[in-house]
This record gives C-alpha cells, structure tokens and sequence, in this order.
C-alpha cells in the first residue's frame, strides 16, 4: 500500500524528472555544442523516453483495477482468489509494466478487469505498435516493416513476429465490410455500378497449392538440376482473384475518341470537344483473396454491390479480360441474383489481339501496323465485329499466307466471333459505359505483383491472404477505420468473452485532483455493434 500512496501523492514524479533531466541537458555546455542534427536525434530518443514515463505513470495511477462488484467468468462462477499480477507491454514509446489485479479461482486462469479496461491486447505488443507494423507490412517486406518500426519507435521485433502481427491484424477484413455494407447509398453516387474483376498469380508454398496445381507441380521434373530449361517454371503459382466496385457517372465518347486515347491515331477532335470528360470512380473498394476461390469473390463483389444499389435503381456493368471463367460466373450469379447485367469485354484485350494479327500483314514498328489496328478498332467499336473478321481473313487469303502465317489472324478471328456477344461497344458507348478495365489492373498490380512478386518469396497461404487484405484496407482508403473497427473486435474477444452475460466488471480508478483530493471515477469500454 506504500507504493500506491506514493503514487496517489505524486503521480507523475518519474516524468517530472526525467523532463527536468531533459531540460538540464539542453541547457549544458555538451549541448551548446552540438550540430542540430545531433541535438534532434538526442532530443527525440530522450523525449521519447519522457513520453514513455509518462505513459507508465498513467498506468500506474490507472492500477490495480479493483472491481467494484464480484467478478464471474463466462461460464458464471465466481472469482474470488485475488492477486496482485505484473505484465510487460511493448508500446511504440518503449515497453512498460501494468501491474493489476487478477481474480482467479483453482485451477484456472486469472482475469483481470483493468485489462479490459485498457482493452490490452493479449499478446506482449501494443495495439498501436501492431497497427504500424501492420501499415508497414502492407508496404513491403516483414523484414523491411520490422526495420521500419525499429526506426518509428525503436522497439525491435523478428520477421516471424511481423508476420505473425499482420495475420492477427487482418483477422476482421471480412467482417468490417460485411457491417458497413449500404452505406454507400444510391443517393450517394452515380448512376453506373461496376464490377470488374481478374486474376493473378502467387508463388505459394507448395503445400499451399490448390490440389490440381499442387499434384501438376509434384509430376513435373526439370531436364537440368541447376537451371531452367526453356519453357520450364521454378515455382508453381496460386491465382489471386482480384475484384473492384465503384461507381461512376456515364461519358458518353465516339469510336474515334476511344481509338485515338488508346493508339494515338484518329482525326484531330475540335477544339471545343479536345477530349471526353474522365469519369471518376466513386467509392472505390479494391480487394484480393488467394485463399478464397474465383466463386467466392466475385459473390462478394455483388452483395458490395447489392448493398450500394438494394432498390437496382443502377445500371450494373461488368468488365472483364475475357477469362471464360469469370464470364461463368458473373452469368450464374447474376441470374440468381436477379440483376440485369451488362458484361463488357476489356477493349484493351481486344486491341492486344489486334496488335498480334497485324503482324501477319505489316513489319514490327511500322506506321501501317498502327494505321491498321485503329482502323479495325474504330469499326469494332461500331459495332461491326464480323465485318472486320471477314476483312481480316479476306486480307490474309489474297497475300498467300500459310497456315502457320495465318496462325494469329486465325486467333484473333476466333477470339472475336467467341466474344462477339461482350463487344457491344456502340452500345455501351451510347450509354457512356467503362470499356476498359484500368482499375482492375491497377489493382492487380498494386494488390499483387508490386508486393507477392519479391524476387525470391514464396509465400504461405495465410500470410499472403493477410497481405493482401492489408493492401486492399490500404488501396480503398478504408485503413484507419478499420482499425478501429479491429480493435473494438479485440476488446470482444480478449475480454467480453471472458466474463458472465459479456458483462465486464467496473473497475475503481482513483484520480488526485489539483487540490490534493481523491475521486473515484468508473470506466469502461464500450462494446460498438
């Protein structure tokens, strides 16, 4: 009890002296000779030590956290063997000591109603060390996000641990989307909801490799044990299925605008109509799963869209790259659903295709490759898809070409006429609808290649699934408010779960006011539905 008295007597002496030793400092001769960028580095390390006392008094006051009530864990018996208990936590300011009291009973372990009302974590991290570690492992490496936060707080922490820190931190990304859906309403937004979606590959473990991936890996041999031969892969991969939903206002746009932004070809626009407006997406939510199968997220993308669109006030459009897959399913979702959707093929795939028959006819690099391709994507977003087959294999037949010549004009045919019913694009363009799937490659490659394609990683399912999610928290602009969201989960799983009714036990706190006297107020944290 002495300690306590001194502690209610002068709260905060510890940070009251290591402030004057601060102050002491800066006014010494050693100081007054210092570069400014030594005095900085000095003044930081030791201020943030004084923020670490400050912050270890508190709790001090704030302890030890005597019920006010009898305390019954979740199965309702009551604890009535008290303690006192001493715990480190490791916080971005240094680590301190929580000492408070735990009530047990034989044979099982101590509950201790301060920490619920702290809302500690159970681990030995602090909820903010974890939350940047989390946003640094979301940049980069584990390794670089533990040296990141070694520079932040000068707290250190292996790779495993950041690895493990990301993993917890990302437990809630379904369930925080799945509380805020409709928030978005129709009101909010424009009159386009889009959906788009695409896949991309992942170096896993191989035990982490879906069962068809993982036995076609297990038979393949390479021809040389130091190098790949030819066509050969070192690593098998587990596609990432990648989705977006956004809104948008309709643009309406000529062939000819759409032809000259993506070849540079075309008649020069008048100067009052230089170019289309850029339609903005509204709302964006970008996100990736390789633990989730294709099914399962584009699902996903249309209950976000439900939610933004409950009364189908919004005209629903799908953009894809042509994966025969992905058609499937927005098909069968779709038709369950009882969403009238319009799906529309990638222009920008069409294009590539383009690109590769006209080598059939035209040199690499030449200026009537390019002519000829815009030519044909003019009349293709006119709607005129089998004129411009019909031309192609016309052209091919009267040059003479041989069946290996003709080979990608055959393909680029084919692919045309199997897709014909997605190229609508004089359609889609009256009704000033996205024809091309910028966003979801954008997300691809910042979800996926920029962070899973580290040279060298080979990743585990589950800690490149919480990658992912922390990126998409990031990408969507939805990172702080989910933290927040993740920690009120924190404070229903480490400490409403442990008590009776998910009743936690209020605790004393004593407070000296300015005067010298004691108040006792009651705190706790309220759980947020």
């Amino acid at each position: 009890m002495a300690a306590v008295a001194e502690v209610l007597e002068a709260p905060f002496a510890g940070s009251v002296g290591r402030f004057e030793g601060l102050v002491s400092y800066l006014q010494a001769e050693e100081a007054m000779r210092m570069r400014h960028s030594d005095l900085e580095r000095e003044i930081f390390e030791r201020g943030r030590e004084l923020l670490r006392q400050l912050l270890q008094d508190h709790l001090n006051l704030r302890g030890p956290g005597q019920a006010r009530g009898p305390v019954r864990d979740a199965d309702g018996s009551a604890r009535t063997r008290k303690r006192m208990q001493e715990r480190d936590l490791e916080t971005v300011l240094g680590v301190v000591q929580v000492e408070r009291v735990g009530y047990g009973a034989k044979g099982e372990e101590s509950v201790h109603p301060l920490d619920a009302e702290l809302n500690l974590p159970e681990q030995r991290y602090s909820h903010e060390l974890e939350r940047r570690v989390a946003e640094e492992a979301a940049r980069g490496s584990f390794e670089e996000a533990a040296e990141a936060v070694k520079k932040q707080t000068g707290q250190e922490l292996p790779k495993r641990q950041a690895e493990e820190i990301a993993r917890r931190a990302a437990q809630d990304f379904d369930a925080f989307y799945a509380q805020r859906q409709g928030q978005a309403t129709a009101a909010e937004s424009s009159q386009l909801l889009v959906i788009t979606t695409d896949a991309k590959g992942v170096v896993v473990r191989r035990e982490d490799l879906r069962e068809q991936t993982r036995k076609a890996a297990k038979q393949r041999a390479h021809k040389l044990s130091k190098r790949l031969s030819k066509g050969e892969k070192r690593n098998a991969k587990r596609m990432a299925q990648v989705a977006s939903v956004y809104t948008v206002a309709p643009v309406m746009r000529t062939a000819e605008d759409v032809v000259r932004g993506l070849t540079g070809v075309g008649p020069v626009p008048e100067p009052e109509r230089a170019k289309p407006p850029r339609a903005r997406p509204e709302h964006k939510r970008v996100w990736a799963s390789v633990e989730k199968s294709p099914e399962e997220v584009i699902e996903q993308a249309f209950e976000e869209g439900r939610h933004r669109d409950p009364g189908s006030e919004k005209k629903w459009v799908a953009l894809v790259d042509g994966n025969e897959t992905q058609f499937r399913i927005l098909h069968e979702v779709s038709t369950r659903l009882g969403i009238a959707l319009t799906i529309v093929l990638d222009i920008v795939h069409v294009a590539q295709y383009l690109w590769a028959a006209g080598l059939a006819f035209f040199v690499e690099g030449s200026r009537e490759r390019e002519l000829w391709v815009a030519e044909q994507l003019a009349e293709i977003l006119r709607g005129r898809v089998s004129v411009v087959v019909g031309a192609m294999r016309r052209r091919a037949t009267r040059r003479g070409l041989t069946a290996k010549q003709r080979e990608p004009v055959e393909k680029c045919a084919t692919y045309l006429l199997g897709h014909a019913q997605y190229m609508r694009y004089h359609e889609y363009l009256a009704g000033g609808f996205p024809v091309a799937t910028g966003v979801i490659e954008g997300a691809c490659r910042y979800l996926v290649k920029d962070r899973m394609e580290i040279t060298g990683a080979r990743w585990s399912l589950t800690g490149a699934e919480a990658v992912l999610r922390l990126r998409a928290l990031r990408a969507s602009g939805d990172f702080d408010e989910y933290w927040r969201f993740h920690e009120d989960q924190e404070y229903t799983r480490n400490h409403v779960a442990r008590y009776a009714d998910g009743k936690v036990p209020v605790v004393d706190t004593t407070v000296p006011t300015p005067k010298g006297r004691q108040i006792h107020r009651r705190h706790h944290l309220r759980v947020v539905k």
